[in-house]
């Protein structure tokens, strides 16, 4: 037995030395990160002007899934954020929260009775973006509904009134 226990302290002492042999010595190196290249931030996006925006617009709600009726309406933009409205064919204006955030112009509406869906009351949320003398944006419509397709995503077009 102790043969055997002799031969493993042998047979261990051996793999300590050859691990040992293996491992890899690294030596410091110049810093890392004075070799990055500089971290450029991307200029943010100048602050819309709702004076810009201010008027008119024939707007186009077109849903993203779906059936891809679009939906028109008449924007009336002002050059704060209060006052402003849309108005659907044959209805009332419906008055929109609006705020601004950088070059977005977010809004809020609702609820009121849908275009899209008879008896069912909606609210939307929505972000614009003035491109050139195009109104571009996004909105999303929460139906008040129990079952499924509560929510409808829509790419929004507005064009300026002439």
């Amino acid at each position: 037995m102790r043969a055997h226990l002799r031969q493993f302290g042998f047979a261990l002492s051996v793999c300590a030395i050859a691990l040992t042999g293996c491992a890899k010595t690294e030596s410091p190196g110049a810093d890392s990160t004075a070799m990055s290249p500089p971290v450029v931030e991307a200029p943010l996006p100048a602050a819309v002007s709702l004076s810009d925006i201010a008027g008119t617009w024939n707007v186009r709600s077109t849903p993203e899934t779906g059936d891809k009726t679009p939906t028109n309406l008449v924007l009336t933009a002002t050059n704060t954020t209060e006052g402003w409205t849309f108005k659907f064919p044959n209805r009332d204006a419906v008055p929109i929260r609006v705020t601004v955030s950088g070059d977005s112009v977010l809004t809020d509406a609702g609820p009121y009775q849908s275009v899209r869906r008879r008896n069912v009351q909606v609210s939307t949320k929505g972000v614009m973006w003035l491109r050139g003398d195009t109104l571009v944006g996004k909105t999303v419509a929460r139906y008040t509904t129990t079952g499924p397709d509560s929510v409808l995503n829509l790419t929004t077009v507005g064009t300026r009134s002439r």
